[in-house]
């Protein structure tokens, strides 16, 4: 969906102002935008600010014979890949979920036959009101998309959830929304069907007494993921995790398993198989030695830990003579030179493709709901290929790595 097209319409309240930033990346993800600025929403924004960061005409008023005469209402909802409403105050979402058309924002909105997004931002008491609810409830089942709000300090003074998602947030969801359409139909195929996938996801858990161990802070979101893709797509996948407050998916093989010597058997148990995703985030080291008691604090030294290497995964099935699966992806979490690393990483290993990810600019990726890739890949003639994804979720980041997977299998 080259050259997207979003009708924004943005409503009432203080987080109004963001949309003036939105308007400016989603130049940059190559979207197009038209804009219905509510009556409210001027309170808070201006036209001319609006129409300086945007690439068209603001349009406000139901009843502009001008505006009628250029795009009548039913056109300019119908023009649009999406309509994206943000801020949606409590005010439009209760007009939405009641068909109420009083302005050309809600006149729109009821005269679209395209997809509509929206991203609630108003005062808590006001979200977690039980009519506010109701009507977010009636809006989901008529499968308008919702962007979860987001908990912190409002700008009334109070705390809790309510708060506009932030814009890296809203432009991920975009491009979920992009990539699934993108992949329409295909991803109905099934086209993995009789293929076999490990995946690898969590972190590991390395002890160092009976109470503390050496770990690191991936929530094991993105295997997951990755998991569930490819089972979507007809794989039979095997799902190795280490120690994460994710349940088990469903109608995937699920393994347990804490530290990273345990991890690497439990996938040399899986083999073969045609897939093999490493997206944990396997612990380096282990204590040569880890104490049967509780290490207690002496006053007078420190306890000194000696560190060994754990099993390098990746590299050990990559390079396996007989076990090796066809398709062979590493993940790179990196804080510096992301790309560089990820080659030296990409050739050291003997991997196919790394997914690349710099958590050193964006701590939030662990634990977070979003991710940004750069996919690495061998070619011919030992060349390397390099392609930037933009903020996606993780989950759009799965979905968006199934097309290469088919491709690379050749099905």
């Amino acid at each position: 969906m080259v050259g997207m097209q979003i009708l924004l319409i943005i409503s009432a309240g203080i987080a109004a102002y963001k949309s003036l930033d939105l308007l400016r990346r989603l130049q940059d993800h190559d979207i197009t935008t038209s804009v219905i600025l509510t009556k409210s929403a001027s309170e808070f924004v201006t036209p001319m600010s609006v129409a300086a960061l945007g690439q068209g005409r603001v349009y406000q008023d139901l009843f502009s014979l001008t505006d009628e005469q250029e795009m009548g209402h039913i056109q300019l909802a119908r023009n649009a890949d999406l309509i994206l409403v943000c801020p949606a105050s409590a005010d439009i979402i209760a007009k939405m979920a009641t068909g109420l058309c009083d302005d050309l924002a809600t006149t729109a909105l009821l005269a679209t036959d395209c997809p509509i997004m929206i991203a609630p931002a108003m005062n808590v008491r006001m979200w977690q009101h039980t009519a506010t609810q109701a009507n977010i409830r009636t809006l989901k089942a008529r499968d308008i998309m919702v962007i979860p709000p987001e908990t912190g300090q409002m700008a009334c003074g109070e705390f809790g959830p309510g708060r506009l998602p932030e814009i890296t947030t809203i432009l991920a969801h975009i491009e979920d929304w992009r990539a699934e359409s993108q992949a329409g139909g295909a991803q109905k195929a099934k086209q993995l069907v009789k293929k076999t996938a490990i995946v690898t996801a969590g972190p590991t858990h390395e002890p160092i007494d009976p109470v503390r161990y050496i770990a690191n802070r991936s929530s094991g979101k993105q295997g997951y993921a990755i998991a569930q893709a490819l089972r979507d797509q007809g794989a039979a996948v095997t799902l190795i995790t280490g120690p994460t407050n994710l349940p088990d998916p469903a109608n995937i093989a699920v393994r347990h398993i804490e530290t990273a010597q345990e991890m690497y058997q439990t996938v040399l148990d899986s083999l073969p198989a045609d897939i093999a995703i490493f997206a944990a985030a396997v612990a380096d080291w282990r204590v040569a030695r880890d104490h049967p008691h509780k290490i207690k604090k002496h006053p007078q030294h420190s306890p000194t830990l000696t560190l060994q290497e754990t099993p390098d995964i990746l590299h050990a099935i990559a390079t396996h003579p007989t076990l090796r699966p066809a398709l062979v992806v590493g993940f790179a979490a990196e804080t510096e030179d992301l790309v560089r690393h990820a080659q030296a990483k990409l050739i050291k290993k003997g991997s196919d493709w790394i997914l690349a990810n710099n958590v050193g600019q964006d701590p939030a990726v662990f634990g977070g709901e979003t991710n940004q890739i750069t996919l690495l890949k061998k070619a011919h003639a030992d060349k390397i290929t390099r392609e930037a994804w933009p903020v996606m979720t993780k989950d759009a980041i799965a979905k968006r790595l199934i097309p290469h997977i088919i491709t690379a299998l050749q099905i």
